[in-house]
């Protein structure tokens, strides 16, 4: 006869859900990391620091620059008045440096992100006879510090009777071997290989398949380019000092060294508060820069977080 097992006794032996050990859960209060958080705070000071020393500078009198502390505000803030007067002084010539410099990086911005992405795209998706070579040297060009070719460039332009004249700051800022690059890269994976050969056999010609096609696929790398050359352009100072000998050609960054040098030699306009003028004209400069990041890094933030979805 064949015995059968009391269900109960498999019962008995089974253990109740539930009772076995749990994995440890560490709160997030546990997780936090000290010496991390005091190296981020670290960083964070060491960034904001110096603007918020610029903002309250820059509310400031050329003695109160001098005669107060100078992360706290003085008795008597003047930030409007100083912002009237950095715009009055000189016949208005602050405005004038401003409109250059935006001029300067606009269109070096947008020269440099599309010839990078020109560029670019066709160092990733053509190949031809020294292609290699030819991306070397783009890559030993990234390693060359710009100032290193501010004498020869001016030489050449110099020759060319380009001095003293917009062309002598826009052009030279048009070539970005590094925006050159970073759409190279962007470029391999961004752009399929099969859009192309499909746009092809529809009868696209090549610079309609990269107008109409690898332009819209490659615009964040473009936002990229043109913020990295909007800010290097912007901050430029050395190439707009040998280039320019008009003041009204100046962009901000040579316009307010000139004050700031008059201020400390004593020339003419020392005497009203010229150097809290520098302040006040430095604050102004950042702010398009702000705004210029503020209103393009949805396009930014979008783009990196398409290229991180494999599809």
């Amino acid at each position: 006869m064949t015995t059968v097992t009391p269900a109960a006794s498999t019962t008995a032996t089974a253990k109740p859900v539930g009772t076995g050990p749990r994995p440890s859960r560490r709160s997030p209060a546990r997780r936090r990391s000290t010496p991390l958080t005091i190296a981020m705070l670290a960083v964070l000071a060491y960034f904001l620091l110096p603007l918020c020393w610029l903002l309250i500078a820059s509310t400031k009198s050329t003695q109160d620059l001098f005669n107060t502390f100078g992360l706290w505000f003085s008795h008597a803030p003047q930030l409007l008045s100083n912002i009237r007067a950095t715009f009055t002084q000189d016949d208005g010539v602050f405005g004038r440096w401003l409109l250059n410099t935006v001029l300067y990086a606009g269109a070096s911005a947008l020269g440099a992100a599309l010839l990078a992405a020109a560029a670019g795209y066709g160092f990733a998706k053509y190949r031809f006879r020294g292609h290699g070579a030819a991306f070397n040297l783009v890559l030993g060009a990234i390693m060359i510090p710009t100032t290193a070719l501010a004498i020869p460039t001016y030489l050449l332009f110099a020759k060319a009777g380009l001095v003293n004249t917009p062309w002598a700051v826009v052009l030279p800022s048009l070539i970005s071997p590094f925006g050159l690059y970073l759409m190279r890269i962007y470029a391999e994976d961004a752009v399929p290989d099969s859009l192309i050969e499909a746009a092809r056999v529809d009868g696209a010609g090549e610079l309609r398949i990269f107008c109409t096609i690898a332009l819209r696929l490659l615009a964040p790398g473009l936002v990229t380019v043109i913020l990295f050359t909007l800010v290097a352009t912007w901050n430029n100072y050395f190439l707009p000092l040998i280039m320019l000998n008009d003041p009204n050609l100046y962009p901000i960054t040579v316009g307010l060294s000139s004050w700031a040098a008059r201020a400390q030699n004593g020339g003419a306009g020392a005497s009203s508060d010229l150097l809290a003028l520098v302040v006040t004209g430095s604050l102004i400069s950042i702010v398009p820069l702000v705004l210029a990041f503020l209103l393009l890094q949805r396009y930014w933030q979008s783009g990196l977080a398409t290229g991180g979805v494999k599809q």
